[in-house]
């Protein structure tokens, strides 16, 4: 739920308060001839059930200074302090107890600075902040009510030179505006159009003008005065209503008819803006808001940031559709990186098997060419019972008729040398036991050399 917008108009010894609470609603109530304002004002608030914080406020044109102040264009000079210089000669107070606020209007760099200054007694400011702080609320805005009256003026109006006549009471606020911009505002006791036309053509040189292009009329007894006889001829411009903002104007048509004059000044505060032009709230009571210099360095931040997320989304976007390709290509190798996952996995297996087989026809020896030798040498006679072949010889058993004599016949062969009885031979049916061990010579043609497979050269 949104929070009402109040604006409180303090003159003439009473409240008047407007609260904007919808689009096109407006609540308005009076509080005057009370001992207990502040307490008034927050029974008030409380039965209409405005449940807001922060009350604007907006004084009497009567209760403030307003003047334009011409200073030199000093180089490098300090207009705050400048200001406040100047500012005693301007006020009928002391400058301790002087409540003020300040902004430049635009000049012509050969002129002197032109300032629009508001100030006010430090009672005048006190009082109305002590009603709202017994009321619990707080000050949103402190302005001269009379000058909030451009919020309900459109945004976009042409630059022409307006002086706008504002009647509440007894007493009639004049301002002078270029477009939305205020330039000066005097406060006059006028009791018929005449005086109004006098009073006007009064204040022109304080805004340095000669002519204007038109005046508007509002508040009290408006509609009798634009339609006085002769005004227009006498101020020498037309004289109209002021060209309120749409959404302003359907507010306005809500109020009740009762002293229009405070209403309109009680809703002008409320809708004025977040940073017044002039605000005599002290600097240290002012709610905080973001100004032009905070609002551009929070878009600053607000755009690095997005950028930052910006530049992580793509570059995450990015490595995921890299990932997705990447998935999808060893989706499409993975048959073919299996098929060669298997056939390594085969070649490893039949290296395995080659190398046994190596091994195996290195270590072992060739038994057929031997016995066929053995045979050729052996007499008739003897027979072998047992033959053992290795690496380092052979060993025979059998028997023969003279077991001496097969020693020179096993050493005239051409593998064989060393030739001896491992055992006495012995005599067993006509035939002597014997028992023989032979060694290889070296090298031998049909044993390879321990490490070197067969075929490999020397």
């Amino acid at each position: 739920m949104i929070a009402p917008r109040v604006g409180l108009f303090l003159g003439d010894g009473r409240l008047t308060v407007v609260a904007v609470t919808g689009r096109d609603r407006v609540e308005r109530f009076v509080i005057a001839d009370s001992e207990d304002l502040a307490g008034a004002l927050a029974a008030e608030l409380g039965a209409r059930r405005l449940a807001t914080r922060r009350i604007r406020v907006g004084l009497d044109r009567r209760l403030a200074v307003v003047k334009i102040l011409q200073l030199p264009r000093a180089a490098g000079g300090d207009l705050a302090q400048m200001v406040g210089f100047d500012l005693e000669r301007h006020v009928p107070f002391p400058p301790e107890d002087v409540r003020f606020d300040w902004t430049e209007l635009p000049s012509k760099a050969e002129t002197p600075r032109r300032v629009l200054m508001a100030a006010c007694e430090r009672r005048g400011v006190e009082r109305p902040l002590g009603l709202l702080a017994a009321a619990k609320r707080r000050p949103a805005a402190l302005t001269v009510a009379c000058h909030d009256l451009t919020a309900l003026l459109p945004r976009a109006l042409p630059p022409e030179r307006v002086a706008w006549a504002h009647r509440h009471g007894s007493s009639t606020d004049l301002l002078f505006l270029r477009g939305r911009r205020l330039l000066m505002s005097r406060t006059v006791a006028v009791e018929d159009p005449e005086g109004l036309a006098r009073e006007i053509a009064r204040s022109l040189p304080l805004v340095q003008w000669t002519r204007y292009h038109a005046v508007w009329i509002s508040g009290d007894e408006a509609s009798a005065w634009r339609a006085a006889p002769g005004l227009a001829a006498a101020l020498d411009a037309p004289v109209a209503a002021p060209p309120y903002a749409p959404s302003r104007a359907a507010l306005i048509a809500r109020l009740p008819e009762k002293d229009p004059g405070a209403a309109l000044l009680a809703l002008a505060v409320a809708c004025g803006p977040r940073r017044p032009l002039l605000d005599l709230l002290p600097a240290e009571a002012r709610p905080w808001t973001l100004s032009r210099e905070r609002m551009i360095s929070a878009g600053l931040a607000i755009i690095t940031v997005l950028l930052g997320l910006t530049l992580a989304y793509t570059h995450a976007l990015k490595t995921e559709h890299y990932l997705a390709h990447l998935t999808q290509e060893i989706r499409r190798l993975e048959p073919e990186a299996k098929a060669a996952e298997g056939l390594s996995a085969e070649l490893v297996r039949k290296k395995r098997i080659l190398a046994s087989l190596r091994a195996a026809e290195g270590g072992r020896v060739q038994a057929l060419p031997i016995l066929r030798e053995l045979t050729d040498t052996l007499p008739a006679s003897a027979w072998v019972q047992s033959l053992t072949l290795s690496r380092e010889g052979v060993e025979l058993t059998g028997q023969a008729d003279a077991a001496s004599a097969l020693i020179p016949l096993l050493e005239a062969s051409s593998w064989l040398e060393r030739v001896e009885f491992t055992s006495p031979v012995t005599k067993a049916q006509s035939k002597e036991q014997f028992r023989l061990r032979a060694g290889w010579e070296t090298p031998s043609p049909l044993l390879p050399p321990v490490g070197r497979r067969p075929g490999e050269g020397g």
